[in-house]
């Protein structure tokens, strides 16, 4: 078996830049052999302009929603973006399919291997069992109501099987899980049967994106209010607390689950302790993903990522959908976290975008870095290029 050599202006093995003159070397599949010096890598080595680095982990997008590039305009608040997700799915099942195809087309060429993809439905099943993008599917429930929360789980179980019978024609493994979709759509025994049926696995929940969800826990009212009469609701169907969003549901959690926080972007610093606390007793794992991008185009406004980082949370990068971003690169996730917050090293953040993000999916066994053995996949990040992703 031929071996392919590598060298490049830098080169990160997931964790590191590494010091000195190094040439990856992998076999004509992309299994890593090793990194080498160059002056024993032998012949036959390209000579690349850039970074060298692992596969970029994109742990968070709603590639079902890519129909929705241009449609929703900047800066609209997420209140009135939310109506707009929900009120704008009117598309032909041709322009959805459409859509869909040339964003997974897009997130492979920037460079992305691995994604934690939200899904209300199975539209993208098909598109994914010819991926060469490994993908941890997260069937997204919506239940407002206890008395419809079991027949709302049993509407969401079957759209969750029919993703992994579509997806078993599949020669890359992936996974299906349910998950709730944000403190503001999950009734108290809808959160209580997806717990049941989530022990152990890796889930997400959207997390503390607007001040309105803590008033929503705190008092049962503000600007959700306006977002539930869509659905026909005049009033908060959710228990009144007196806590933030974030303390009122994440009890619910009890089965030793990965739980995906994301976005944050209104997350305070006594939370986030609360929440870490909460996860070591209880034997959960946080992971706080980071949609910088996703943040600005909804909000114009950037996560805590500085006290994050100061109670040493579980970090990770997402690129979230079409509908709240100008394009799905994690390559420009790092570029606004650099621009936003130039005192994170960038060391830190590749870290985020590769072995962080492979190690919270699970999949750090096989993509996350250069390590003998595994099959991150190859990318070049040539920042001269404004940035620019391929895959190699």
């Amino acid at each position: 078996m031929g071996f392919k050599k590598f060298k490049a202006d830098r080169l990160f093995d997931g964790f590191h830049f590494t010091e000195g003159e190094y040439v990856l070397i992998t076999d004509e599949d992309g299994v890593i052999e090793g990194i080498v010096p160059a002056v024993d890598a032998g012949d036959d080595v390209q000579q690349l302009d850039g970074t060298l680095m692992p596969g970029l982990i994109n742990c968070h997008c709603h590639l079902e929603l890519s129909h929705l590039k241009d449609v929703i305009p900047p800066h609209t608040g997420l209140i009135d973006f939310l109506c707009s997700v929900v009120t704008k799915r009117d598309f032909s099942p041709a322009i959805i399919r459409q859509r869909i195809i040339e964003a997974e087309k897009e997130m492979y060429n920037n460079g992305i291997v691995a994604v934690g993809d939200i899904g209300n439905t199975a539209d993208t099943a098909v598109v994914k069992s010819t991926s060469r993008i490994r993908w941890q599917n997260f069937v997204e429930v919506l239940g407002f109501t206890d008395e419809k929360a079991e027949e709302n789980i049993a509407a969401f179980q079957r759209v969750a099987a029919e993703m992994e019978t579509v997806l078993r024609t599949s020669d890359i493994i992936h996974r299906t899980s349910l998950v709730p979709h944000a403190p503001y759509s999950i009734s108290p025994k809808t959160f209580q049967r997806i717990n049941e049926l989530t022990a152990g696995q890796i889930i997400s929940i959207h997390n503390q994106e607007h001040p309105a969800e803590d008033e929503l826990y705190k008092t049962g009212g503000g600007e959700y209010l306006r977002f539930f009469k869509i659905f026909g609701l005049d009033h908060s169907p959710f228990p009144v607390t007196g806590r933030s969003s974030i303390r009122s549901v994440l009890p619910y959690f009890t089965n030793g689950q990965t739980i995906f926080l994301i976005h944050n972007t209104f997350m305070p610093e006594e939370d986030i302790v609360w929440a870490n606390e909460y996860a070591a007793v209880n034997g959960l794992q946080l992971v706080y993903c980071l949609c910088i991008n996703a943040n600005l185009y909804i909000e114009n406004k950037v996560p805590p990522v500085d006290l994050l980082m100061k109670h040493n949370c579980h970090n990770v990068l997402g690129t979230d959908s079409y509908s709240s971003n100008w394009q799905l690169s994690i390559a420009k996730e790092m570029e606004s976290v650099r621009r936003h917050f130039p005192h994170v090293r960038e060391e830190t953040i590749l870290q985020w975008a590769t072995s962080s993000g492979a190690r919270a999916l699970g999949w750090d066994g096989e993509l996350g870095s250069f390590e003998k053995g595994k099959r991150p996949g190859v990318v070049l990040l040539n920042e001269k290029s404004g940035g620019l992703v391929r895959q190699i």
